[in-house]
């Protein structure tokens, strides 16, 4: 039986000093400023709690010029969660800000789309274009786990509990994978990087980040198939998330926001 779940979205880092033209191809104005937001994402119920994402640690910020204002473990905690104590991890894909920070969750069990493993570890990372976005201990990391048989692979749509699914969207990253959520008020869809920003999926304009165009192109399709609605759909990087739902309570405003519950904006 499907079950309800409650959301939260932590934000742990930021990049200010961004224009567009890192965030879009063909942008309308290359030089305008466009921040982005770093998150990782907390799914919830009575009998559950599971993480989507694992972040980046603070060495590696600073060596992509990032800033982090609190590990993604600190940022569980201050919602009472010990990251000790999370056993189910969803992992988007494997880039950096995603796969980062894996060792502070040692009772995880990851949960992985196979097309991405075999990505971050094939031929396609001997292009420096490709692999930049990967970092190789986080990488190397992920197999260990695989090897203390504590990854679980997807290949395709997979269930991670009632209510809760994981599906391949590829584009990105060859095995990137969103989360579908049914919430109160309907499936809501963690789009992770399948979409890093609303403009993304609502105008059509692709990262300039990815392995395959015309897939990211029909994520954007699937997201929006798989939600109860396009404003049910959870970009991954855009600051305005944090604008658009209420936070969990009003010390962590700016911080952790609740994303099933209707949107502030009309």
């Amino acid at each position: 039986m499907t079950e309800i779940h409650e959301i939260v979205a932590l934000k742990y880092a930021e990049f200010v000093n961004r224009k567009r033209f890192e965030s879009f191809l063909m942008a309308d104005d290359h030089d305008a400023p466009h921040p982005i937001d770093y998150f990782v994402w907390v799914i919830r119920n009575g009998k559950r709690t599971i993480l989507v994402d694992t972040g980046f640690e603070e060495a590696e910020g600073r060596k992509r010029g990032r800033t982090i204002a609190r590990t993604p473990a600190a940022a569980l905690a201050e919602m009472g969660i010990a990251a000790a104590s999370v056993e189910d991890v969803i992992i988007t894909h494997l880039h950096y800000d995603h796969a980062g920070t894996l060792g502070a969750f040692p009772k995880a069990r990851f949960h992985l789309q196979a097309a991405e493993m075999a990505y971050a570890t094939g031929p396609c990372m001997c292009h420096s274009h490709l692999k930049h976005p990967f970092t190789a201990e986080h990488v190397c990391e992920m197999v260990r786990n695989v090897y203390a048989g504590r990854v679980t692979f997807h290949d395709g749509d997979g269930e991670i509990a009632p209510g809760i699914s994981v599906h391949r969207i590829g584009g990105h990253s060859r095995g990137l994978q969103c989360v579908r959520v049914m919430t109160a008020g309907g499936p809501t869809v963690l789009a992770s990087d399948a979409s890093h920003f609303y403009e993304n999926f609502e105008k059509g304009k692709v990262f300039p980040i990815g392995v395959d165009v015309a897939d990211t192109l029909a994520g954007y399709g699937r997201l929006k198939a798989l939600a109860a609605s396009p404003r049910h759909v959870i970009p991954g990087h855009d600051p305005l998330v944090l604008k658009r739902y209420p936070p969990l309570s009003r010390p962590t405003e700016g911080i952790a926001h609740r994303l099933d519950v209707p949107r502030l904006d009309a």
